[in-house]
């Protein structure tokens, strides 16, 4: 990882010092009454402090407000950069990972790339003896001021993590960076460490967090493959290697409800096949089933079937709650075509209209501006395919 400029790393330790922790306790109450004005705040705690302590502490309590969205309440405890914010797992995901890592017992993990340490944490606060590193000087000087600060244990120093010798620890878990230049890239070379490095740990009991858009073909054999989902946004795809591989795909659902897991193994050997039946209800898969490539799978699990066979929504004629999926009563077909659809909507009085589509090549904003609705009242509508021809349904959430 680069050299994080955002943050000077002098004065960052500086802020870990004992007149630093007032002052940051200072500017964190000054930031908190909505009626402080931000610039005489400031001006107030440099008559404090030189003026780059100052904007160290500023800087971490404005991080920190933004970082509650990914650690929730250890936020407020927690140090962070921009960029190794941004970068940083949600931690409700690293806890779901370090959960799993913990099942299998590992004597110790090494994370390769360590950032500002949240994963470090998830894994410190799972029982594991745990180490990291990472290129960025004030990145680790982060992670460790992380752990320190949450009264965890695990060692964090510079280091290339392509140059370790890693026998001594039990599981190697790496996130390699995927930004360059120009900005984020889904090209596997452009990885930092590359993809031969990541192959280099697939080959031991090794996690690889990787982007969920990674190719199913550039899988190696025997490689668990894991598609994470928190609250229907898919975040990530892990590669799970060794002992640590169960199944070949997997998909994580983390939801209000708690997880659910859906494997290849809950694949059916077949379904009913695609009917152009009006179905009861309609059933959208999570973003990680769809990753994962079992779609089928929920189609099992609610008595269903494809709506059609390359598109990823379920239909069937039993009511089913399930997290894998959202799920939709089917109230009546409407017209497909335009204007024809524009006619029976204005007739039930529709004015606010959501639109979903699959398989087809409407742009829902474009279409819902060329309907121009006027009406009262409000409705779902799904545009996609059933048995090969396109088909609109009026559907509501149950």
């Amino acid at each position: 990882m680069g050299q994080n400029a955002s943050v000077d790393l002098e004065a960052f330790r500086w802020l870990l010092t004992e007149p630093g922790q007032r002052l940051l306790a200072r500017a964190g109450e000054a930031s908190a009454d909505p009626l402080t004005d931000p610039l005489r705040a400031a001006d107030a705690l440099r008559r404090e402090a030189a003026p780059g302590h100052v904007a160290a502490a500023l800087t971490q309590v404005a991080l920190r407000r933004k970082a509650e969205e990914k650690f929730g309440d250890l936020a407020a405890r927690m140090y962070f950069t921009p960029d190794g914010l941004e970068q940083a797992t949600r931690f409700v995901v690293a806890e779901h990972r370090a959960a799993r890592l913990q099942a299998a017992r590992p004597e110790s993990v090494v994370d390769l790339g360590c950032g500002i340490g949240g994963d470090l944490v998830a894994f410190a606060t799972a029982g594991m003896t745990t180490a990291g590193v990472d290129l960025d000087p004030v990145r680790v000087e982060v992670a460790r001021a992380n752990l320190a600060a949450l009264g965890l244990g695990g060692a964090v120093m510079v280091a290339d993590a392509t140059t370790l010798d890693l026998r001594p620890f039990a599981v190697a878990f790496a996130d390699p960076a995927r930004r360059t230049g120009r900005g984020r890239s889904f090209n596997v070379e452009d990885w930092t460490p590359g993809w031969d490095f990541v192959e280099t740990l697939l080959a031991r009991d090794s996690c690889v967090k990787v982007a969920p858009g990674i190719p199913h073909e550039l899988l190696p054999d025997g490689v668990e493959a894991e598609w994470v989902s928190d609250h229907a946004e898919v975040k990530e795809a892990a590669l799970w290697s060794g002992r640590l591989a169960t199944t070949a795909r997997r998909a994580t659902v983390i939801g209000a409800g708690g997880l659910a897991t859906l494997t290849d193994e809950d694949l059916p050997e077949e379904l009913p096949p695609p009917t152009d039946e009006l179905p009861g209800f309609l059933y959208e898969p999570d973003g990680a089933v769809i990753r994962a490539g079992l779609v089928q799978a929920v189609a099992a699990g609610v008595h269903g079937r494809l709506i059609d066979e390359h598109l990823a929504y379920v239909v069937g004629d039993e009511a089913f709650h399930t997290p894998l999926a959202r799920s939709y009563r089917v109230i009546e077909e409407l017209p497909h075509r335009e204007k024809s659809l524009r006619l029976a909507l204005r007739e039930r009085g529709i004015g606010r209209l959501t639109i979903k589509k699959r398989g087809v090549t409407v742009v829902p904003d474009e279409l819902r501006r060329r309907l121009a609705l006027t009406g009262e009242g409000e409705a779902t509508i799904v545009l996609t395919r059933a048995a090969g021809k396109g088909i609109c349904l009026r559907v509501e959430p149950f």
